[in-house]
């Protein structure tokens, strides 16, 4: 079962298809605790969203708003029903849904809306996964001047300390899995 695990939604129950793998609840609390009060009113993109944990969590925690990109049709369904379960507390305007590749929902959101200053990556474990993923956010620019990118990966899996106008900055385990956190090279934030 997964749980959101803390803010205003503590405790609702959140759908996750048998098919995907969801962020482990130390993980995202570990997450949300290195972004502390960041996340309150930040704009958050959830990236490889599966079942939108991460993002719900984001909303739980005071984000304005949260845009989750998923390409599965069947996991994109479980988002729309985690987002239903947190009710109308949560107003339709603070989250948009991009059923697309990863890449194309990025430059979609290029398009149509203002940076981001969290985004949460959570690509499907693989050697080059984290750094496609990282090369098509750069590419997008779609990451505010003093945002902060968050990659969860498997341990094994090694990252570029650079990349474009990011550095890599603190890495943080839990068993097999690493957060790895980047910001523009001048950092100003968690």
């Amino acid at each position: 079962m997964v749980y959101v695990t803390g803010g205003e939604f503590k405790g609702r129950r959140l759908t996750a298809p048998p098919s995907i793998r969801p962020t482990e609840a130390k993980v995202r609390q570990a997450v949300f605790n290195i972004l502390g009060s960041f996340i309150g009113g930040a704009r958050v993109l959830d990236g490889y969203a599966g079942c939108g944990a991460l993002g719900c969590e984001a909303l739980s925690r005071g984000a304005a708003f949260v845009a989750f990109i998923e390409q599965d049709p069947e996991t994109a369904l479980a988002i729309r029903e985690n987002l239903d379960r947190l009710g109308a507390d949560v107003p339709r305007a603070s989250w948009r849904l991009l059923q697309l590749e990863f890449t194309r929902g990025l430059e979609e959101l290029a398009r149509t809306q203002a940076p981001f200053d969290v985004v949460l990556l959570d690509p499907p474990y693989g050697a080059s996964e984290g750094k496609k993923a990282l090369n098509a956010l750069v590419q997008c620019a779609i990451l505010a001047p003093a945002g902060v990118v968050i990659v969860e990966h498997e341990r094994r899996t090694e990252l570029p300390a650079i990349i474009g106008p990011l550095q890599q900055g603190s890495r943080h385990r839990y068993g097999d899995t690493v957060l790895s956190l980047y910001q523009a090279s001048k950092p100003s934030h968690p």
